[in-house]
């Protein structure tokens, strides 16, 4: 059987769903919205396996805050009525035969990577449904990245346009950019235009660094930063090596 796995990035659908409610503390409403939501999923996809992953709910943020202390610094924390409310949301997508996931510390993104990762290397077919841009980097014929807010696929000619690099290349962009939704700083002075420019002419953040013939307003802004750019490239990088603790039999999808 063709593998045609659907994995929903949970908590980027639910705060989205969540944030245009005219009451959002109205759970009930919130998890038919998101129920709605998820038979046009279905309906579009027609998926095989199926499976929301949640972030953990707390303060700890995983490893890349021992990498970068301020990575997530700040962020706002989740709506009291909207952490109270998960369980509720997770019966209706259980209902609809959609199982949960969740993640163990900061580890969501690795977990859905490492699955995506996983069935594409079986010739599976996976559809990542986020507006997160950080699952580009995981773009590959087996790998989709499906934009359920805006109906789009955030596939190479959409990456190419909103950054001007290759996916292969997102991560060592934001490595010199940062990632400023995550209070990761990059390289400073280091531009979204300068980035792009710069992995034009270097296809990668190790040969930027390795470079001799770096022009002088290139080399004047890169000197001395080259372990805050890897560091940044790191945390950028999605995991596809973690443990998930179960198999593709478990999150199997019939309509309960």
């Amino acid at each position: 059987m063709t593998i045609n796995l659907v994995i929903i990035d949970a908590m980027n659908l639910i705060r989205r769903v969540h944030a245009a409610q005219p009451n959002p503390d109205d759970i009930s409403a919130v998890a038919q919205v998101c129920g709605k939501a998820l038979n046009k999923i279905i309906s579009s996809t027609q998926p095989t396996h199926m499976v929301a992953v949640f972030d953990h709910v707390g303060q700890d943020r995983g490893w890349r805050a021992e990498l970068i202390p301020e990575y997530k610094q700040g962020r706002k924390p989740m709506p009291e009525s909207l952490e109270k409310g998960l369980d509720t949301i997770q019966d209706a997508l259980w209902s609809l035969g959609i199982d949960s996931l969740l993640s163990s510390g900061d580890e969501a993104d690795d977990m859905i990577a490492t699955l995506a990762d996983k069935v594409a290397s079986r010739q599976g077919q996976v559809t990542i449904v986020s507006t997160d841009k950080g699952y580009c980097q995981l773009l590959h014929p087996s790998i989709r990245i499906r934009d359920y807010f805006q109906q789009r696929w955030l596939d190479a000619p959409f990456i190419e346009k909103e950054f001007s690099v290759r996916p292969e290349q997102l991560t060592d962009y934001w490595g010199l950019t940062g990632i400023s939704s995550s209070s990761v700083s990059g390289v400073p002075g280091v531009g979204p235009k300068t980035a792009a420019s710069l992995l034009d002419t270097y296809p990668s953040l190790s040969e930027i660094f390795s470079a001799t013939d770096l022009p002088a307003k290139w080399q004047k802004k890169l000197d001395g930063h080259q372990e805050i750019a890897e560091k940044c490239k790191q945390i950028a990088t999605l995991k596809t090596d973690i443990a998930l603790g179960f198999n593709l039999q478990d999150i199997r999808f019939t309509r309960n």
